[in-house]
């Protein structure tokens, strides 16, 4: 058993011995850097960040990329690189470029980036909307005449990696118009701002809330819209209209477009939610029996019901309604959109629409937006609604429809302006939606902005 042990011991130092005399050396070569040192695009130096192994050259705000070529290339010694001096490439997207170095490799990222000194948006006191005009870089803001001009304060959102003077945050004093000066490298842009104090606002934007920030993100992002956009125009709360502190006498559109998450399913349903509008109903009545026209979308195409538009008759309001939680919204893989009903092509609000394959659709959404398709529409059909077809239901309401739903459903519809009591325009199509609660990478804007175009159309249409 000894010996046993013994010849297992030496047989353990023989393999020991083996294993150490064997040659474990690598043939790779790993002792060169990857560094790119220097680069530069038509004479433009990148800036090297080592840290991300990314490449960023600044170029002026107008720059053609989509030829660039390298005249500056530096990389480590003994390296070499898929690119190289002298060499054109199309820089309207971002590139990789891989340098090698034995077997060594690292992948580097350049990009181009424009000197861009623009005012994207303008808000005073966190309300007021101002409006852009980029070709003449001025900026508009109407308040109401009880506002302060001389202590508002801005928030201002400007271009990426810029400087603005003076200061977003900054109190001013807007008796005279302000000049805000954008900085961003080699781009620089002057914007006056103008402040324009009104007591006889052209158009409202109406709601619950007291003040436009309290407004839900859907309702509030078509008030933006509204402000930027709609000359004269103001927020008001309806306890605004019930005080009696607003001067309508050169209001001709008052805009509500109503949100609530889950919908508001019928008649009984909206007199229960819609308190607020309906404790104003004589005012809003008043305001159209006199002349002044209503914008009403979304769930707020119940109120025409309950100001007399649709006769004694308060059951004519949608009758078929659905909707979702805006944090829950449904994903658009696709454009969503509505039909142009019958022979109204040619009505004032289906113009310079963004067209699409169907010259009768109006599209609405693109992919990666988020939607809570929001409806409030009419059922049109002998099983149930009292509307057998589209002629009994204008019969019935008084009303002139303007687009329909893939069934038939009436979902855009209007009360002409007659006896000298002004137009309503309604859209209750769950495509008409102005805020997506984020939206999908690559996302692009394109159907989406028909949205605003229908909405300056029928503005335009109602103030007449």
């Amino acid at each position: 058993m000894k010996r046993n042990i013994i010849n297992i011991i030496c047989a353990l130092c023989m393999i020991c011995g083996l294993t150490a005399c064997k040659d474990n050396t690598s043939d790779l070569n790993l002792s060169g850097d990857c560094m790119i040192e220097a680069i530069a695009l038509d004479g433009y130096q990148g800036v090297i960040d080592l840290a991300t192994r990314t490449i960023t050259v600044r170029l002026p705000e107008v720059y053609e990329t989509s030829a660039m070529k390298i005249t500056t290339l530096s990389i480590s010694q003994g390296a070499v690189c898929n690119i190289v001096p002298g060499q054109t490439i199309n820089m309207d997207a971002a590139k990789m470029i891989r340098v090698q170095n034995g077997d060594v490799i690292l992948d580097w990222t350049i990009r181009v980036l424009h000197d861009e000194a623009r005012i994207r948006a303008f808000i005073l006191n966190d309300i007021y909307q101002g409006s852009i005009n980029q070709d003449t870089k001025t900026i508009t803001v109407y308040v109401p005449a009880t506002v302060d001009i001389k202590n508002l304060i801005p928030t201002i959102t400007y271009s990426e990696n810029a400087t603005i003077t003076p200061s977003s945050g900054t109190v001013q004093d807007f008796t005279s118009p302000v000049t805000y000066t954008v900085r961003n490298n080699s781009a620089e842009s002057t914007y006056t701002v103008t402040v324009i104090a009104i007591d006889k606002p052209k158009a409202l934007f109406i709601g619950s809330a007291s003040t436009m920030n309290e407004l839900d993100p859907e309702a509030k992002e078509a008030c933006l819209w509204m402000l930027g956009n709609i000359e004269g125009s103001l927020y008001a709360s309806f306890s605004d209209l019930r005080a009696g502190t607003l001067n309508l006498t050169e209001c001709k559109v008052i805009w509500w477009h109503w949100h609530v998450d889950g919908g508001v399913d019928g008649h009984d349903v909206f007199a229960a939610k819609a308190t607020d509008a309906l404790d104003t109903k004589n005012e809003l009545r008043t305001f159209y029996e006199n002349g002044g026209s209503l914008f009403l979308t979304r769930y707020a195409t119940n109120l025409p019901s309950f100001i007399g538009v649709t006769g004694d008759d308060e059951w004519t309001t949608p009758n078929n309604c659905w909707g979702q939680n805006e944090d829950a919204a449904e994903l658009c893989n696709g454009p969503w959109s509505f039909r142009i009903y019958d022979d109204k092509s040619d009505h004032a609000l289906w113009q310079n629409l963004i067209a699409g394959d169907n010259a009768q659709e109006v599209y609405c959404t693109d992919a990666g937006y988020h939607i809570t398709n929001s409806t409030a529409q009419y059922h049109i059909g002998t099983d149930w609604g009292g509307y057998n077809d589209h002629s009994a239901w204008e019969a019935r309401t008084g009303g002139k429809i303007l687009g329909i739903g893939g069934d038939g459903a009436v979902v855009a519809w209007e009360y002409p302006a007659k006896d000298g009591k002004g137009g309503i325009v309604c859209i209750g199509s769950g495509c008409y939606d102005w805020y997506s609660y984020t939206l999908e990478a690559g996302y692009v804007e394109n159907f989406h902005k028909n949205i605003s175009i229908i909405t300056q159309n029928a503005f335009n249409y109602l103030k007449k």
